[in-house]
């Protein structure tokens, strides 16, 4: 256990221009680390068409220690991956052993039960060169006679797909309620079928005694942006007042500390609050649900985004931490502050961005979870579209197809005060430098519907002044 804790708690940021030097000092004094990326090397979750929809399907169960107490252990695995390379083996563990904690995050006092509603979370982890595996699951009681407790399917996946991964793990219990054997071969199904470019379906073929072969459809969205998540659950938490305040702690890279008791409600509205920084990418510590060994993360002077369940509110509290922003999301309101969030943001796009959740919510029309998406993306794309949409015209190019990026004329060619203020202190950020490394790297915008959205943007400005 100690050596997991270790290993969650060096730093899981991934390395800006600003920090490369830093983590290469780091990885150098502590070899046990998972292996190392480039510095700067944009890597975090795969969205591409054609690979594995996953690497493993795991059954972690709770074992009866001598204590009395209830460990989280792995008690199936698919596949069985054989001939790894000592580093590939090495990596393997490190991940199996990981895997347990963040199944079963609320502590060892467990008791069977005869009735167990099933939820559904995901969990995050990262490497140190900013590659993330995500973890989706599904906890439920096997069916059964008597008292039995609670078991969780997980499926460990590079690619960032809520909705798409909640329908395989309704067919995952579906077949558990049958039979473990009949699982196996829907996920080899699974495997080997590959995974679908936006708004393509894959079908899969399954068999199920007693009702023959299922065609099964899995559907990925078209906006591959949006497509893990859900806005909905944060705005039915929180109103948009308090959203922009953690927007804006967000985007200034601060410690975001998010408190509820379902595991599925802190998984939902972390991936939610990660995903309004889009074309940007949260490039530092980031745990949606933090297991109960590890809560001493709060203390941790870098930026953290971790969500806790609320029966650890007073352990939290009580930790010598730096400055955060806690959010309350049973109550929808601000535990704790550093008190200036509400002026971060530029005042006029603050207003407009208000002015657009707020239409949102006083609609009566019944919206579908991807109307929602859309609606609520579109309003925070706009604000980086009119704060930094000019970024291409600022990288000057080099006979050799290198860029580089001139700053201070980028910033000199905004011209509001206000605006200006902000993005001098966002082009400071990790996930701006990230980001702006890779525009570097070619002419080619890195993020087409980012760049979609300038281009929309100036012809709309164009056609005013013309009118």
């Amino acid at each position: 256990m100690a050596s997991i804790g270790n290993f969650f708690r060096r730093s899981l940021r991934r390395s800006g221009r600003r920090e490369g030097k830093e983590e290469a000092s780091a990885a150098e004094n502590n070899p046990s680390r998972v292996p190392q990326g480039k510095p700067g090397e944009r890597s975090s979750v795969l969205y591409s068409a054609g690979q594995f929809f996953f690497e493993y399907l795991v059954v972690v169960s709770l074992k009866k220690m001598s204590d009395g107490r209830y460990e989280p252990k792995i008690t199936y695995q698919f596949p069985k991956r054989e001939n790894l390379l000592k580093g590939q083996k090495e990596e393997e563990e490190r991940l199996l052993q990981a895997i347990p904690l963040f199944c079963f995050p609320d502590g060892n006092n467990w008791a069977p039960v005869t009735e167990f509603t099933s939820e559904t979370f995901s969990f995050v982890l990262t490497n140190v060169d900013g590659s993330r595996k995500i973890g989706y699951c599904r906890r439920l009681l096997p069916s059964g006679r008597g008292v039995r407790l609670p078991e969780v399917f997980c499926i460990i996946s590079c690619l960032g797909c809520f909705g798409l991964f909640s329908k395989i793990l309704d067919e995952v219990e579906k077949r558990r309620q049958i039979s473990m054997a009949v699982i196996y071969p829907f996920m080899q199904g699974l495997r080997e079928s590959p995974f679908p470019a936006p708004g393509k379906t894959v079908t899969i073929k399954s068999f199920i005694p007693e009702s023959g072969t299922e065609l099964i459809e899995l559907t990925r969205p078209v906006d591959a942006h949006l497509e893990h998540v859900e806005f909905q659950a944060l705005l039915q938490r929180l109103s948009p007042h308090l959203i922009l305040h953690i927007f804006a702690s967000a985007v200034l890279e601060r410690r975001l500390i998010f408190l509820a008791e379902e595991l599925s409600v802190l998984s939902q509205c972390i991936h939610a609050v990660a995903a309004l920084l889009y074309p940007f990418t949260w490039a530092h510590t980031y745990i949606p649900v933090v297991p109960e060994c590890l809560l001493d993360t709060v203390c941790c002077p870098t930026p953290f985004m971790v969500g806790i369940q609320m029966r650890h509110l007073e352990r939290v509290l009580d930790q010598p931490m730096e400055e955060a922003l806690i959010v309350d999301l049973c109550e929808g309101k601000i535990l704790r502050a550093v008190g200036d969030e509400e002026e971060i943001l530029p005042i006029k796009l603050q207003n407009e961005m208000l002015t657009s959740l707020n239409r949102h919510n006083n609609n009566n029309n019944v919206q579908t979870s991807e109307q929602v998406n859309t609606l609520v993306s579109e309003a925070f794309v706009q604000f980086f579209v009119r704060m930094v949409g000019h970024y291409a015209s600022h990288i000057k190019w080099s006979k050799n197809g290198s860029g580089i990026f001139q700053e201070r004329a980028f910033c000199k060619a905004i011209t509001s005060k206000t605006n200006r203020k902000f993005v001098k202190k966002f082009v400071k950020t990790n996930m701006f430098s990230l980001f702006i490394e890779e525009a570097e790297k070619s002419r080619i915008p890195q993020e087409a519907y980012f760049q979609q959205k300038i281009t929309e943007y100036h012809e709309q400005k164009k056609h005013r002044r013309d009118s």
